[in-house]
């Protein structure tokens, strides 16, 4: 795979298409993934996908669920992607209720550019952007977009999990499945946040990029369920 050794794409990979064929929707899915780590996706992922500019894959992913809503619609992106350029798609999209499903992959930075500071790089993060760490007084706070989207009225899932452990790996992929489950049985829109490791541009081993998380990234984007309205719980944090 392109991915660096140690970064979280490959191991989300490997669950979304181990629950796509769980769900025995491989003919049917549609991905969608916009500029960002995650281009590459379709060299790996045996189902039809499409591009998207960057940030416009709700957007996208929109009107493919519309003109064929008997499809599987994902939509793939990372955090530079969705929470920047693509803030707009998303909170109208969620607005909208669309009856698709959204995997946001959030490692506190962008990657493939270069580890430039993202809107979820943590205060004090040392960035390319931000060598003295990011400045709260001058970049504001990090976004949470589970949060951010849990104020709206229309999804019906949000969640957010982790890869940096083997427990919340199973946990992830669990996300993943009733995310897709959902929008096969018509539920409405689906929002599963990954916290995930950049070992490259954060300047760490792998090992130190997975504690990272875990130490760093969970304390501030606090794993669990935000609302799963189809087994009615509106919201429970870990």
């Amino acid at each position: 795979m392109h991915y660096c050794p140690g970064c979280g794409h490959s191991i989300i990979h490997k669950l979304l298409t181990q629950v796509i064929d769980e769900l025995g929707i491989r003919g049917k899915t549609v991905i969608v993934a916009p500029v960002g780590c995650s281009v590459l996706l379709y060299n790996y992922i045996d189902t039809d996908a499409t591009e998207a500019a960057h940030g416009r894959a709700a957007a996208v992913a929109t009107g493919l669920k519309r003109a064929m809503p008997d499809r599987v619609i994902i939509s793939y992106q990372g955090d530079g992607d969705l929470a920047a350029i693509g803030t707009a798609e998303t909170l109208h999209a969620a607005n909208r209720g669309e009856n698709f499903t959204v995997i946001f992959v959030n490692n506190a930075i962008y990657g493939m550019t270069g580890g430039q500071m993202a809107p979820t790089t943590l205060v004090g993060q040392k960035t390319k952007t931000t060598p003295f760490g990011r400045d709260e007084k001058w970049c504001g706070t990090p976004l949470r977009m589970c949060e951010i989207l849990n104020a709206l009225d229309a999804p019906v899932y949000i969640e957010r999990v982790s890869v940096h452990e083997v427990k919340n790996v199973i946990k992830t992929k669990k996300a993943i499945k009733k995310g897709l489950q959902y929008q096969i049985d018509g539920t409405g829109y689906s929002f599963i946040e990954v916290l995930s490791m950049c070992p490259t541009n954060w300047g760490v081993s792998p090992l130190q990029a997975a504690g990272w998380v875990k130490e760093s990234m969970v304390p501030y984007y606090r794993l669990g369920v935000f609302r799963d309205r189809a087994s009615g719980r509106e919201k429970q944090n870990d």
